[in-house]
């Protein structure tokens, strides 16, 4: 699909959308700002600056709710900077937006969830000339376990709990387990209501590969971004599981710490380590620097380590691709593709995720994504 020769009246309405989205902290973007278009480019040595290049026209991209912040602060700096670009990023859940991208109706996906194999083959059909579509991370941080407990401002759980309690094994807030790993703690005679996502999503995905990985006798599913569990309560989206999470007495979810907001407790959680380990920006990026490369050629997938053992490690993160094609672009986006992906891998747009609540991907891995952008074509 040519994004630039899409209707016209598509245009018009992609221009107002992208100018109100960011004031409603949805998807899209601001024209707001004072930055001017920069000419210096994001380098190793050089990651700072944003260079429009030839870039303009609409970019659409769609996918991970659990980056739209992040896409949020990112877009409202680009577009500062390249005025003659419009990208409209609809946080419709990792699952959707992988399917859009390998339908061709955006240029690039957002995906909590590295690609599987049968979808890098499929990515064919949209990559053309023997191109694939490929994995870049770029934004990491922790899955927050928020609860509403009345009466309770501090929690410990550990992955063994945490399944039972999203498998429905553990019913109420006073369950013995519950009460071991949280001495002194006054806890209620309470129905524990546990909400997980309706759609499919990559932070589903994430949160259950943590339990396989350090509670599989307690979690007797495979996986996925589809919720296997049965019972239990669902919501769309990050988003909405922490509004149910802040309204409903007793509940209990899973969502991006960044969404744990206006009050939100959230669980700590017992590892390996000596003491529990809150869920925070700079302990997921502990937890994450120890992460290896698990994809080949230009895809740059990884595997995280579950069971951390060092003090400070928050093992239950994800990490957020930018799926995109490593050759095969459509010759119309990929100037703009390549100047936005460059500028969110730089310095400058990595930093801004630490005040977003996010962990910025760690400086081995990050400079090889930098060195992948430049290559696409």
């Amino acid at each position: 699909m040519k994004l630039q020769r899409m209707n016209r009246r598509a245009l018009t309405l992609g221009a107002l959308a992208f100018s109100g989205a960011l004031a409603l902290t949805a998807c899209g973007s601001d024209d707001t700002g004072a930055k001017n278009g920069s000419s210096s480019a994001p380098s190793a040595s050089n990651a700072s600056a944003i260079k429009c290049d030839d870039a303009k026209g609409q970019l659409q991209a769609s996918g991970s709710s659990a980056q739209k912040n992040a896409i949020d602060a990112w877009v409202k700096q680009f577009a500062a900077a390249c005025k003659s670009v419009q990208i409209n990023y609809n946080p419709t859940g990792s699952g959707a937006g992988v399917t859009a991208f390998l339908g061709g109706q955006t240029a690039f996906a957002g995906s909590d969830s590295a690609l599987k194999p049968e979808q890098i083959a499929a990515s064919s059909k949209v990559c053309t000339g023997g191109g694939q579509a490929i994995d870049l991370p770029m934004v990491g941080g922790p899955i927050a376990v928020g609860f509403n407990v009345p009466g309770v401002d501090s929690l410990v759980l550990d992955p063994s709990t945490i399944a039972k309690i999203f498998d429905g094994k553990i019913a109420k807030w006073n369950d013995p387990a519950i009460a071991a790993l949280n001495k002194g703690a006054k806890l209620p005679d309470l129905k524990i209501q546990a909400f997980h996502r309706s759609d499919e999503s990559g932070t589903t995905d994430n949160f259950t590969k943590y339990l396989i990985a350090t509670a599989k006798s307690d979690w007797p599913y495979s996986g996925g971004k589809a919720w296997q569990a049965k019972g239990g309560q669902s919501a769309q989206g990050s988003a909405g599981l922490a509004q149910q999470v802040k309204q409903t007495a007793g509940a209990i979810s899973y969502f991006e710490l960044s969404y744990a907001a206006d009050g939100i407790k959230t669980v700590d959680l017992k590892t390996g380590a000596a003491t529990p380990v809150k869920a925070s920006v700079e302990n997921a990026t502990k937890a994450i620097a120890s992460a290896t490369v698990a994809g080949t050629g230009k895809d740059l997938a990884l595997k995280l380590n579950y069971k951390p053992t060092e003090d400070g490690a928050y093992p239950l993160t994800l990490v957020t691709y930018e799926i995109v094609c490593d050759k095969g672009n459509k010759a119309d986006t990929l100037p703009a593709v390549k100047s936005f992906l460059n500028y969110i891998a730089s310095q400058d747009g990595q930093s801004l995720l630490t005040d977003a609540k996010y962990a910025p991907i760690p400086a081995e891995i990050n400079s090889k994504v930098r060195e992948t952008i430049s290559s696409l074509s």
